[in-house]
């Protein structure tokens, strides 16, 4: 069905994809793997019309096409969810469903019909939600199942899924790889990028990889296993993660007593983060975990008692919780970590620029050096510290959200999904330099939909479900299944 030949894109002289060739039948799952900047949002982006390539061609059912806007590729079946969302705030999840392409009776809206619509569809997607709730309250993984649900609306024939599972828990994931599964026998080309290997492995008929914007191999089905897709995407074999080194916890660094933010969950929340370790928090979507670390940052109101090292602090603004060194990197790192348009220097040292500053004006000098050492510390791939963060893949933009408060020294430190959207690769840095800061007596709460990365990097495991915490488990007892048991409330 879709044929790319040689396709090659520069910009500014570098190149982000060089020579790559890749086919896509109807009715198959090809996943699209590689490390963050090898070319996996250049090469959508080409196929859903939003870049023209520099050399090459595009085939689809065989013959020539140009596509020279992302209308073109609509117009010809081509769906995009790319991983940074496009569903807008300011409209409900009906309005988003069908954005340019409203149904109307007359010269007026059909509301009726598109909240029918938008309720079959959501069923599709696994979300109960009513059509006329307002985008701006969903959590991200529901604005993501909109935004899956949108492409869904639309007569598709080629999917193109980046990072789609990203802010998804276990059960929101294994129904979207049943909707996969499902579009696949509806014969629907679909091309699945991901940095989720255990996923791919169970829904893709092949692998392509990219590394370093060029072709880096393929697999077939009987050969996908997690070692063959490292091997291709970083050239070399990683150790795994469950090997580290389990942390020494020390007093308790950040104490939640009877905490209960004034939005959800409903449920006060009694929570002990440790000097020296790493708590990983689990939970289904709407369980309160991110709801409850906006309270412990200054974001959201609370009622209830926080303690940094043993002192009462009340934090009613971010810059309250930053004083007592209480640092937050959120789960939407476009929406509310980063400032794109500034560059990758200004994004590291925005917090804390008067450590940059004399009689009022800031050393940038002294601000490049010091932005320079943390982007090669944690690997940041741009070309130089000037790049806007707009112009970084979405990995490394998380990396530059790390950088900024990795860079101040944090007492406690909250990552809300830290590794979402991250290659293998970057992910095993990101565990080295939390490792390091929770061995130098940081501590580190860390909230993940990924039960591998929880399982893999946390030295105890605490699990909300609906708004409630339902329990905590050290490492040993912290099993898929004991993990899912409290996520689902079961024990209760």
């Amino acid at each position: 069905m879709l044929a790319l030949r040689g396709v090659t894109k520069r910009f500014a002289g570098v190149a982000a994809l060089d020579d790559v060739s890749l086919d896509l039948a109807a009715g198959e799952v090809v996943a699209v793997i590689g490390e963050n900047g090898a070319g996996k949002s250049t090469l959508m982006k080409i196929i859903g019309g939003a870049y023209v390539p520099d050399a090459g061609m595009i085939e689809l059912d065989g013959a020539s096409v140009a596509f020279k806007s992302p209308s073109d590729a609509l117009a010809r079946g081509i769906r995009v969810i790319y991983q940074e969302l496009t569903v807008l705030d300011n409209l409900d999840i009906a309005g988003n469903v069908f954005l340019g392409r409203e149904k109307r009776r007359g010269y007026l809206l059909d509301e009726a019909a598109m909240r029918k619509e938008t309720t079959a569809i959501l069923a599709r997607v696994g979300l109960k939600l009513d059509p006329n709730r307002s985008v701006a309250t969903l959590a991200l993984a529901e604005r993501q199942l909109v935004e899956i649900a949108r492409a869904l609306s639309m007569s598709v024939r080629i999917l193109i899924l980046d990072e789609p599972t990203s802010s998804l828990t276990l059960d929101e994931t294994q129904n979207l790889l049943r909707l996969v599964g499902e579009l696949k026998a509806e014969g629907v080309a679909i091309l699945y990028v991901s940095h989720r290997l255990d996923e791919v492995h169970q829904v893709a008929d092949r692998v392509v990889a990219l590394r370093d914007a060029k072709n880096a191999g393929n697999l077939a089905r009987e050969e996908i296993n997690h070692a063959s897709m490292i091997k291709l995407m970083v050239g070399r074999d990683l150790a795994p993660a469950r090997g580290a080194a389990v942390g020494s916890a020390g007093k308790v660094r950040l104490k939640l007593d009877q905490l209960r933010t004034l939005r959800y969950p409903a449920e006060a929340v009694d929570l002990d983060v440790y000097a020296g370790e790493i708590l990983g928090m689990a939970g289904l979507v709407g369980a309160g975990r991110s709801e409850l670390a906006r309270a412990a940052f200054g974001i959201d109101r609370y009622q209830g008692g926080l303690e940094v090292d043993g002192t009462r602090v009340t934090v009613s603004v971010p810059r309250d919780a930053i004083n007592a060194g209480v640092y937050l990197v959120p789960e939407d790192r476009r929406g509310a970590g980063l400032t794109v348009e500034m560059a990758v220097r200004d994004n590291v040292t925005m917090p804390d620029l008067n450590d940059f500053a004399s009689v009022g004006l800031v050393n940038h000098g002294a601000e490049a050096k010091f932005a320079q050492t943390w982007a090669d510390r944690l690997g940041v791939r741009a070309p130089s510290i000037e790049t806007p963060v707009v112009n970084l893949s979405g990995g490394n933009q998380q990396k530059v959200v790390l950088a900024r408060w990795l860079a101040l020294k944090p007492k406690v430190l909250i990552c809300d999904e830290p590794t979402r959207g991250v290659d293998v690769g970057a992910k095993a840095e990101i565990y080295t330099e939390m490792r390091a800061l929770a061995d130098a007596g940081v501590a580190i709460w860390m909230i993940s939909s990924d039960m591998e990365e929880v399982l893999a990097v946390s030295d105890r495991v605490a699990v909300m479900h609906e708004g409630r915490l339902t329990g905590t488990l050290e490492r040993g007892a912290a099993t898929e299944e004991a993990v899912m048991r409290l996520a689902v409330g079961a024990d209760l």
